[in-house]
C-alpha cells in the first residue's frame, strides 16, 4: 500500500493569501503525518501584499521582498509541499483530482485530493480593444506584474503614462507613477474618480490629484490604443481626443478568477465569484473550499452577494478554511465593505453603501455631509474632514459613511464599520463613548457630528 495515501491529501490552487493562509492554518491543526498539503502557484512568488505594489512601483517600499510575507521556502520548511511556476489547468470533482501544467517545461500530471482549496484570486481587466495587449501595457495585480511594470519603466525612455480607470489601483499608481518623474494622465469614465464614492465625495479627490501634478479626464471612454512600428504602446484614443503614452496602466478594476471553477461546473454568483456558505465550503461540494478574491461575499448591510477582493478579507478566508480543514470549525459572516486609500496625504475612506448602492436595493434613506477638522481647531496641524454618512429613512439605521480629508481622517471609518456590524441606529452612534483629546478629535468627532446630524434628520422625515 501507497502509505502516502494513507492520510489525507489537501489541494491549494494559489499560493497568495487565502490560499496559504489556508494551508497554513490547516497546518497548525494537523501535522504531515495526519495531512499531506500540496499547493500549485502560477507566478513566482507566495504569500505577499498585492495592495503595496503601488507603493513598491512609487519608491515607497524600496525592495519587493518587504511584500512578501512567507516565502516558498518557509512554507516548504512547515510541511507544506508549494510547487511554483505549476498552474491548474482543470479542475475534475468527480474524479476529486486537479490536472496541473509545469509553466517551464509545458509537462502535465494530475493530482488527486481529499479536499481541495480554491484560491485563484482575481484578474485585471483588460478592454476587448484594438492595442489592449501591446507591449507596455500593464495590469497590476500580482507581483509578476508589479515586477514587469518596474522593467518597463526603466527601459522607456520617454515619461508620459497614461492611467486608465480611478479606481484604487488607478489612483494608487497615478501617484506612483507621478513619484516616479512621469508626467501623468488618468482616463476615467465616470464623472468623477474612486467610483466606491458618492461623486460629490469623489470631487475632493479629483482636486487632491489635480493638486498632485496629474491630470483627470473624466467621463471618458477608451477605444483603442495606438502602438507604434516597434509594437510597442504610443497613444491611448478616446472618442474624441488621443493622449499620448510611453507606458499605460489598466486600473479599471478585477474580476474574479474562475474560468477553472465554471469549466469544472462550480457554482457561480451574478459577479462571476465562486458561492460558498458560511464555512467557505463550495455551494454543493463538500470537499471544496474557496477564498480570497474568486469568491463572492454576503453584503451585511444590503443582504446582497458582493465580490469584494481585499486582502483582509482574503486572509480570513483562508483562516476559516484552514481551521475548517483541520477539523475545527469557524464561519466568516460576510462584509460591510470598508475600504481606505490615499492620494499623497489626502485620506480616501468608505464603508456600507453609496446612495445608489441603497437605491438598487430599494432602501429608502437620508443623507448628509459634514465638515469638520481632526483635531480640536485651536490645536496645531488640525486637517478638515468631510464626513458623508446614509441613514435609513424612518428607523434611522446607519448604511454607509464616506470621509475624505487629511492625517487622522481615513481609519475614523472604523467606528462606522463597527457601527454598521451591529446594525446600530445613528441615534444610538450620538452616544458612543469615543476617546477625546484635542491632538486626536475635536470634544465632538467628525463622525459623530455626522450621525447628530444624520439622526435630528431621519427624526424630521417620521
Amino acid at each position: 500500500m501507497n502509505m502516502s495515501r494513507t492520510r489525507e491529501r489537501l489541494v491549494v490552487i494559489g499560493g497568495d493569501a487565502a490560499g496559504m493562509s489556508a494551508a497554513s492554518q490547516a497546518r497548525r491543526l494537523k501535522g504531515p503525518g495526519e495531512l499531506e498539503i500540496v499547493a500549485f502557484e502560477r507566478g513566482h512568488f507566495t504569500s505577499y501584499s498585492a495592495c503595496g505594489i503601488p507603493y513598491w512601483v512609487g519608491g515607497d517600499v524600496t525592495d519587493r521582498d518587504e511584500l512578501v510575507a512567507r516565502t516558498p521556502e518557509e512554507h516548504r520548511a512547515r510541511g507544506i509541499d508549494l510547487r511554483l511556476r505549476t498552474e491548474v489547468t482543470e479542475i475534475d470533482p468527480a474524479g476529486r483530482r486537479v490536472r496541473a501544467r509545469d509553466v517551464e517545461s509545458g509537462a502535465e500530471s494530475w493530482t488527486s485530493y481529499d479536499k481541495l482549496v480554491i484560491a485563484t484570486g482575481a484578474r485585471p481587466i483588460r478592454p476587448d480593444m484594438p492595442g489592449a495587449d501591446a507591449a507596455g501595457v500593464h495590469g497590476v495585480q500580482t507581483l509578476d506584474d508589479g515586477q514587469a511594470l518596474l522593467d518597463t519603466l526603466e527601459g522607456t525612455r520617454g515619461r508620459r503614462a497614461v492611467v486608465v480607470g480611478a479606481g484604487y489601483i488607478g489612483v494608487e499608481m497615478a501617484e506612483a507613477l507621478i513619484n516616479r518623474g512621469y508626467e501623468v494622465t488618468v482616463v476615467n469614465r465616470g464623472s468623477e474618480p474612486m467610483s466606491t464614492l458618492d461623486p460629490d465625495m469623489g470631487r475632493l479627490v479629483h482636486e487632491a490629484m489635480e493638486g498632485l501634478g496629474i491630470t483627470m479626464v473624466n467621463d471618458a471612454e477608451v477605444t483603442k490604443i495606438l502602438t507604434g512600428e516597434d509594437g510597442g504602446v504610443r497613444a491611448v484614443v478616446t472618442q474624441d481626443r488621443e493622449f499620448p503614452a510611453d507606458v499605460v496602466v489598466l486600473g479599471i478594476g478585477v474580476r474574479p478568477e474562475t474560468a477553472l471553477a465554471k469549466a469544472a461546473g462550480l457554482p457561480l454568483g451574478p459577479h462571476g465569484g465562486l458561492l460558498t456558505d458560511r464555512s467557505m465550503r463550495v455551494r454543493g461540494h463538500e470537499d471544496i473550499w474557496s477564498g480570497g478574491d474568486c469568491v463572492e461575499v454576503l453584503d451585511l448591510v444590503s443582504g446582497q452577494e458582493r465580490h469584494v477582493p481585499l486582502g483582509t478579507h482574503a486572509n480570513k478566508h483562508g483562516q476559516v478554511i484552514g481551521t475548517n480543514v483541520g477539523g475545527g470549525y469557524a464561519t466568516f459572516p460576510g462584509v460591510v465593505g470598508t475600504a481606505v486609500s490615499k492620494v499623497c496625504d489626502l485620506e480616501i475612506a468608505r464603508t456600507g453603501l453609496r446612495e445608489k448602492d441603497a437605491h438598487r436595493v430599494g432602501l429608502r434613506f437620508e443623507a448628509v455631509t459634514i465638515e469638520s477638522t481632526s483635531r480640536a481647531g485651536y490645536y496645531p496641524n488640525a486637517s478638515p474632514m468631510t464626513v458623508k454618512m446614509l441613514a435609513e429613512h424612518r428607523t434611522g439605521r446607519l448604511l454607509g459613511v464616506q470621509i475624505v480629508g487629511r492625517e487622522g481622517a481615513g481609519k475614523r471609518v472604523d467606528i462606522a464599520a463597527v457601527a454598521l456590524t451591529a446594525g446600530m441606529t445613528v441615534e444610538q452612534m450620538t452616544a458612543l463613548d469615543l476617546g477625546y483629546a484635542p491632538p486626536f478629535s475635536p470634544v465632538w468627532d467628525p463622525v459623530l457630528v455626522a450621525a447628530r446630524k444624520a439622526a435630528a434628520k431621519v427624526r424630521g422625515s417620521v
